[in-house]
């Protein structure tokens, strides 16, 4: 690579508080990875996951993407002395890197890497919310808090991107920023595996011995107290009352696994659910379900719906955050309101029982999810925010020499 070529690519510094299994990681991966290599130049900054959290560091090196990790990032929401070494490092190399741009992603990330881009003058600085913290994690008072604190780190940043309708939305009633200052660019990811899914029909329910006449649903992601397993499990319980075919799946870990299986011996149904833990063979999994269900407190884009509806297997999620972008009620998946478990038992039920219109919602499941969530949407979406942004700004892209970095 010549002078020539270097002038005329934009360097772009990513952060992201850590690079555990979801749809986030997914996502700056797919960005890393997916940007044109002969317009761009990117480095991906990772914090440290937590051991029970998973990590998707595989994928990214799977994809030719070396992130440079600062082990003093961790997703907190608490300040310690670790995020002031955290912030100079990241300062450190943002002069280093010499970006033109610093998109950061998840909370602590958008703290700290916002902060860090203006101190090391950077022109353009961007932050993509997967969903938000602003309500439905904390109690009254420190929701108020990361209102206020989000509110003057939008000051700090030229553009916000959310990945949903409702939660920019959310970002606007909550006063965050303004409806021109932030832009909605959807997920995007490689959903070739999962269209493919019906290929492998069979081979899960195989290998965990069930029989042709049971019926099987289950759901997918870390176990973390918003995505509310328990909810799931009140509603597996009532489910199994109703219909003694249904056997149940988890798949996904997380600190609360232990009171999960405590909670399914005391509902009476341990022998029917499965806990997988983490699991690469997603599609796999999603061809055999009869059912995935979402039972979330909060969400932003959940990709295992994402996932599932490309696979064809029809989705029950609960009517929150940016859900409701994503599945129109009876039309592509089912929508229940959050924290009932018996509406959850009533619509996988309802869809266990008649097949045909269960079938009929997979299927426009999956057209929606292959016209709205493409990989390649998301790439030419966000290369076109950073070529605006650029010349709002008049950028002219200086010439810098090439910066390499490992995990």
């Amino acid at each position: 690579m010549d002078g020539h070529e270097r002038e005329h690519k934009i360097r772009v510094l990513r952060i992201i508080g850590r690079l555990n299994v979801g749809g986030p990681s997914i996502h700056v991966v797919n960005l890393a990875a997916g940007l044109d290599p002969d317009r761009f130049e990117h480095l991906l900054v990772i914090g440290r996951e937590s051991r029970d959290e998973g990590s998707m560091l595989d994928y990214a090196l799977s994809r030719n993407v070396w992130p440079h990790r600062i082990e003093e990032i961790v997703t907190t929401f608490s300040l310690a002395p670790r995020d002031a070494i955290a912030l100079k490092r990241l300062v450190s190399l943002i002069r280093l890197y010499r970006p033109h741009i610093v998109h950061t992603h998840t909370a602590k990330a958008g703290l700290l890497g916002r902060v860090a881009a203006r101190l090391a003058g950077v022109p353009i600085v961007v932050h993509t919310f997967h969903g938000h913290v602003l309500h439905g994690y904390f109690g009254p008072l420190p929701s108020w808090g990361l209102r206020q604190l989000e509110r003057t780190l939008a000051w700090f940043t030229d553009r916000l991107v959310t990945v949903s309708q409702q939660v920019k939305k959310d970002l606007i009633d909550y006063g965050v920023a303004s409806d021109e200052r932030i832009s909605v660019i959807p997920l995007g990811l490689d959903l070739e595996p999962f269209l493919n899914a019906p290929i492998h029909r069979g081979q899960f329910r195989q290998d965990i011995g069930l029989r042709g006449e049971d019926k099987l649903v289950g759901i997918v992601g870390r176990i973390f107290p918003i995505k509310n397993h328990a909810l799931f499990l009140e509603s597996a319980a009532r489910i199994a009352a109703r219909d003694p075919a249904t056997r149940f799946v988890i798949v996904g870990d997380g600190n609360l696994r232990s009171g999960l299986e405590q909670q399914s011996r005391q509902l009476g149904i341990k022998d029917r659910v499965l806990f997988t833990g983490w699991r690469a063979d997603l599609a796999r999994i999603y061809a055999d379900l009869d059912v995935l269900v979402v039972s979330s407190n909060n969400e932003g884009t959940p990709v295992s719906a994402i996932e599932a509806m490309a696979a064809s297997c029809p989705v029950v999620a609960t009517r929150v955050g940016g859900v409701p972008d994503l599945i129109t009620d009876g039309v592509n998946g089912r929508l229940v309101p959050a924290k009932d478990a018996e509406a959850i038992a009533d619509a996988v039920i309802d869809l266990l029982g008649h097949r045909e219109a269960a079938k009929n919602i997979g299927l426009n499941a999956m057209t929606s999810a292959r016209e709205r969530f493409d990989l390649k949407r998301l790439i030419k979406d966000v290369d076109h925010l950073y070529r605006e942004l650029l010349s709002e700004k008049a950028i002219h892209l200086e010439s810098v020499e090439p910066f390499h970095a490992r995990a």
